[in-house]
């Protein structure tokens, strides 16, 4: 089957997006820059293979940046890139549904997985 990535919005969407992380990453560097360790720090859960991985797989998507400063120890930064910063219209909407879905759960005595 011939992929439809870069030419479907939503499957080049969900392509760049994949991975169990990418959006949880994407709305920590939403606030403000970060560093590796605050990153895992804000992220219960993720191991450090996972978030190198992530970062490194958002980094090639073109929806973060990296900076290492030349310094000892060395200091390595990741932020929003300008097409990330697109993307924050996107998170407030998965935030105001999240939000709303889980409501509806807690109406409904639905359990939480």
């Amino acid at each position: 089957m011939k992929s439809i990535y870069g030419q479907c919005p939503f499957a080049t969407t969900q392509r760049v997006l994949q991975g169990k992380w990418a959006i949880v990453i994407m709305f920590q560097l939403s606030t403000g820059t970060q560093r590796f360790n605050e990153l895992q720090r804000n992220i219960p859960g993720i191991t450090r293979t996972m978030l190198t991985r992530q970062l490194r797989q958002l980094e090639e998507d073109r929806l973060i940046t990296r900076t290492v400063y030349a310094e000892v120890p060395p200091r390595v930064e990741y932020n929003l890139s300008e097409m990330g910063e697109k993307f924050r219209k996107v998170l407030d909407q998965i935030e105001s549904f999240g939000f709303e879905y889980i409501a509806e759960l807690k109406k409904t005595n639905a359990p939480l997985k």
